[in-house]
């Protein structure tokens, strides 16, 4: 018997020997710097995108940090590592964990009444603004929906949009289902400077900017754009990028204003990445960032991505700030974000320490987060998954469906019908408490309407409805709106679904009586 043991251990012995070298030469899935910049500029060609930057980290190191393409199409200037873009979305991050900043230093608790520090803080639904917390806006779970017109635009300050939301109608009971708001994270924003005596501004340049060393970082478009290393904004038109205005964004600054590039970012998501540390510093508590990280609302599939469910990836959920899911089994947490003319994309993985950050110059882009995860399949040792072929599939899939949409459209307009006055009786100013004015001109034979800064084409449909269009967001928007008389037979308000969302009723403008018809659109 200790004869057979003894041949056993050698014979292990041996196959350990002889395994050793190969053992020894397995490497570390990496990424090969020619392969990828191949991959990345593909991409860019295929989705007609001018450029992106990219940066990757993996530990506690930046492994990766490049720009590809172009930030400035005609004169052909690249981009690079420090090439600032407009981050939209993902802004949200920083104002939850500035929130999480302040709750360490005890200024607030975010499981306390928002009226306990906001006592004019009021919702047209009285019992969920009397309810509401910190956390509630940090996890888009207040039952009112984006209603993003309202400010797109607007010269209402922070303040105002603050003061306005009360005029906005619900659509769904507080804390019943996710639907994404902006107006939410204005708040936590607007909260965050009201308790330091500050803005919100203020408290993440101080509490996050400056420790994690992020001097490229800005709030208002305006400044950032001045910086000799910027890119503009593109959108895509007859399948050629057109550049677009930048968008300032200044009001709603605390959901999505900050500019960055991705060495900054970097830093960013290696605090994600360390339990809130940058170096000897802890920013943020390892038990607030945990919280931070952790599910507080399923998102159900309707509500947030217009894409399918894909078998690699997990249910997700919403964390403060961040959407926390699975990708092919691994703790996926990440969020997106959409500017006029910019995409980005920031993603890490907890438990792998893999981090990466994709900010593009195109409108509504999917580009990004094809980049994101083509960087998770090769860091993480996986197949590359062809996701690029996948998004087309479903833009294109998308195209068909608004063309079919379109088209059915008409199938109740009634032909041979007039606008029940002359075109000049409709023109006017109309107003609605919180969407602010909406100006009505006669323009040829047709209306021009304008609000925000933004115009609206308006031609007859049937009756008094007309058909309205704009492209002053960097997409063309298309829908209906409808005039309604008064008990005199005058024009007295139009309605627009200004809401964009399914049960959202639409936006009623009430005419303003100190201002007549009879305007007229200047000559173009």
């Amino acid at each position: 018997m200790k004869r057979r043991i003894t041949v056993l251990f050698a014979a292990l012995a041996a196959l350990t020997l002889a395994l050793s070298p190969a053992l020894a030469a397995k490497k570390e899935p990496r990424i090969d710097p020619k392969d990828f910049s191949a991959f990345v500029l593909k991409t860019l060609a295929e989705w007609k995108v001018p450029g992106v930057g990219i940066a990757v980290v993996k530990g506690e190191k930046i492994i990766l940090a490049e720009g590809y393409g172009l930030r400035d199409v005609p004169n052909k200037l690249p981009v690079t590592p420090r090439t600032i873009f407009a981050i939209g979305s993902s802004s949200k991050a920083f104002t939850a964990t500035a929130l999480g900043i302040l709750m360490d230093e005890g200024k607030l608790d975010w499981d306390k009444r928002v009226r306990d520090y906001l006592p004019t803080f009021r919702l047209q639904d009285e019992s969920a603004a009397a309810q509401m917390t910190p956390r509630d806006l940090l996890c888009h779970r207040s039952g009112l929906a984006r209603h993003d017109l309202a400010w797109i635009g607007s010269a209402f300050s922070r303040k105002e949009l603050f003061d306005r939301m009360r005029f906005l109608e619900p659509n769904a009971d507080f804390r019943s289902i996710f639907q994404y708001n902006n107006f939410m994270f204005m708040t936590a924003g607007h909260l965050a400077g009201e308790v330091t005596g500050s803005t919100w501004e203020d408290v993440v340049r101080t509490r996050i900017f400056e420790p994690l060393g992020m001097k490229d970082s800005y709030f208002p478009v305006e400044e950032s754009r001045k910086k000799p290393d910027v890119s503009f904004p593109y959108g895509e038109k007859e399948d050629k990028a057109i550049e677009l205005p930048f968008r300032n964004l200044d009001a709603m600054g605390p959901a999505g204003s900050i500019n960055s590039n991705v060495l900054d970012m970097a830093q960013w998501v290696l605090l994600n990445l360390n339990k809130g540390k940058t170096g000897d510093k802890q920013v943020i508590s390892e038990a607030r960032l945990a919280e931070i990280h952790s599910p507080q609302m399923v998102i159900q599939e309707s509500a947030f991505r217009i894409l399918e469910k894909f078998p690699e990836m997990f249910t997700s959920s919403y964390g403060l700030g961040w959407i926390i899911t699975q990708y092919r089994g691994h703790t996926w947490i990440h969020h997106g974000g959409n500017v006029d003319g910019f995409t980005a994309f920031v993603t890490f993985f907890p438990r792998d320490d893999i981090g990466v950050v994709v900010l593009s110059n195109m409108n509504g882009s999917f580009v990004p987060e094809i980049i994101a995860l083509n960087v998770a399949d090769r860091l993480l040792g996986l197949d590359q998954v062809p996701w690029s072929g996948r998004y087309m599939e479903i833009r294109d899939k998308g195209k068909a469906q608004s063309e079919k949409r379109k088209a059915e459209a008409d199938k109740d307009r009634k032909t041979g019908t007039r606008p029940s006055h002359p075109l000049e009786d409709y023109a006017g100013e109309y107003v609605h408490p919180a969407y602010g004015p909406l100006a009505v001109l006669k323009d040829g034979d047709g209306l021009r309407m304008t609000r925000n800064g933004m115009t609206f084409t308006a031609t007859h449909y049937h009756y008094d409805v007309f058909d309205i269009s704009t492209e002053a967001i960097g997409t063309k928007l298309t829908f209906k709106a409808s005039f309604a008389l008064d008990l005199k037979g005058s024009v007295a308000s139009v309605s627009v679904p200004f809401g964009l969302e399914a049960g959202v009723k639409d936006i009623v403008f009430t005419r303003t009586p100190d201002k007549p018809a009879g305007g007229q659109a200047p000559a173009k």
